[in-house]
């Protein structure tokens, strides 16, 4: 069964595949009005921006719940899109604005730990460094339950030249790589299972738990951290914005790196709040589970 669902799945993503963008996005209006008309995850995105912005009035609050899903499904045509874009399409529409920022490191025989978020389009983001940098590019990502869905899905991912890593092997990674030059790329803005080890932050004034690795690795490595600011152009086209947050991290206090991303990934929403990724209960836990 989970072959014929990879076969399936396949050719549905190259039938999207093929579409040119202007056509794409006519499915992806026809997707917001299927979405936001059905109610999905509603009561979690109102319910979320609503803790965060509670000065809105009901007509602002609609609207951007509104932009919200419009980003939503954007990003999810998008995603379809990546597996048949081209080399010159990635770079033309996830462009790295500032490498020196990276390149600073890299071109002196430092690794990097680069910390992106689930802002604007991140799916491009596995294949569009590996397009703009030299050096080798590690991605960590959570695998997939179909284990043929999750080979279709990572040979495409890394056909740029990107190595897609699971997030089991993590530790492993960093020690197979310590003697090369690498750049790592650690989505870090997700809800963590597990209170006990997280790190917790004051964030869109809430209290939020965030994953303690990103900062875990680069202090037990001493690895540079550079976040990732993605801010949608136009509809299709996103610059990254990259900063330091941190040059010696061995050097640094406990939380100190984590809170660093925090402050930053919340200047980046501030902007356009609507460009998260809302649709995930991102407070499901607190200090006392």
């Amino acid at each position: 069964m989970n072959l014929i669902l990879t076969f399936v799945s396949a050719f549905f993503v190259f039938l999207i595949g093929i579409l040119p963008f202007r056509v794409l996005y006519i499915f992806s209006d026809i997707m917001f009005y299927v979405l936001y008309f059905s109610g999905y995850r509603k009561t979690v995105v109102r319910g979320n921006l609503e803790r965060c912005f509670p000065d809105l009035s009901k007509k602002e609050m609609d609207r951007m719940v509104k932009l919200s899903y419009k980003n939503l499904t954007d990003v999810i045509v998008e995603g379809f899109k990546a597996f048949t874009m081209t080399s010159k399409q990635i770079v033309a529409r996830h462009k790295v604005m500032n490498p020196e920022v990276l390149n600073q490191f890299l071109n002196n025989g430092r690794s990097v730990i680069t910390t992106p978020c689930h802002y604007g389009n991140w799916e491009w983001g596995s294949m569009s460094p590996s397009l703009q940098f030299e050096e080798p590019v590690v991605v960590f990502y959570k695998p997939l339950s179909n284990k043929y869905v999750d080979r279709f899905v990572r040979k495409n991912r890394s056909r740029t030249g990107s190595s897609l890593e699971s997030i089991y092997r993590t530790a492993r990674v960093f020690k197979e790589n310590e003697n090369r030059t690498v750049g790592y790329i650690m989505a870090a803005d997700q809800s963590p299972s597990n209170a006990k080890k997280a790190i917790w932050v004051d964030f869109l004034k809430q209290d939020t738990a965030f994953l303690h690795g990103p900062e875990a690795h680069a202090k037990r490595n001493n690895l540079p951290v550079v976040f990732v600011d993605i801010q949608r152009v136009k509809r299709g086209f996103y610059e990254l914005e990259l900063s330091v947050i941190s040059d010696e991290s061995k050097e640094t206090a406990d939380g100190e790196i984590t809170t660093a991303y925090a402050k930053k990934l919340e200047a980046a929403i501030l902007k356009k709040p609507e460009n998260w990724l809302w649709s995930h209960r991102r407070w499901k836990i607190s200090r006392d589970k």
